[in-house]
């Protein structure tokens, strides 16, 4: 049984709208079994049906059929015809999700190495990245990171989300992209993008 550094968010956490988790999970651990960590500093907010931007805008899909499923399972896509991101559901089977788009190395530092080859600055500073750095790939597509047999959790080490925090604009994206849906931790150097805020 894997021990966790932080304590797992329970189900509850999840189970809201999205634009209220997003900022929540700032400052929260991405932990993996094998003792890979990082602390999530930028996220994005997708809602379903109000939300072009989102793969559940125009209704369920076999691709994004977790994101229709229980909250606090991970929901990992394919993108660009290269990448995979990964994404916590949230919500009561509206389509909504947040999208980890960037963490700060905390441990395990030398297998995420192994699998990125970069800088540390870079091993984790983007949705693509940081997929590769952890080794999530779509067999993670709806593994539950509440209980279960899931190599992942997201915990709570006890910091707090940056008081300070504000929303912007979502990157990377064509539709909707000026949404205030995005959250990043100020300052911090493993932020993915363009850090100009709303």
């Amino acid at each position: 049984m894997a021990r966790w550094l932080g304590k797992v968010l329970p189900r509850a956490f999840y189970a809201r709208d999205s634009r209220i988790v997003a900022p929540l999970l700032l400052n929260k651990l991405l932990e993996s079994a094998d003792g890979r960590v990082g602390r999530i500093v930028e996220v994005e907010a997708y809602c379903g049906a109000l939300d072009e931007a989102a793969h559940t805008f125009r209704g369920k899909t076999a691709r994004n059929a977790t994101m229709f499923g229980p909250a606090g399972h991970m929901y990992v896509y394919f993108t660009y015809g290269m990448h995979w991101c990964c994404n916590a559901v949230c919500g009561k089977g509206e389509g909504w999700a947040v999208l980890i788009r960037a963490l700060e190395p905390v441990a395990g530092l030398d297998a995420m190495r192994a699998l990125r080859g970069t800088n540390d600055r870079d091993l984790c500073r983007g949705p693509a990245r940081l997929t590769q750095a952890f080794g999530i790939t779509g067999d993670e597509d709806g593994v539950d990171l509440v209980r279960g047999p899931s190599r992942f959790r997201i915990t709570d080490d006890g910091r707090a989300p940056p008081a300070d925090a504000r929303a912007s604009a979502r990157i990377g994206i064509s539709k909707a992209k000026d949404f205030p849906w995005r959250w990043s931790v100020p300052g911090n150097r493993f932020v993915s993008g363009s850090s100009k805020q709303a």
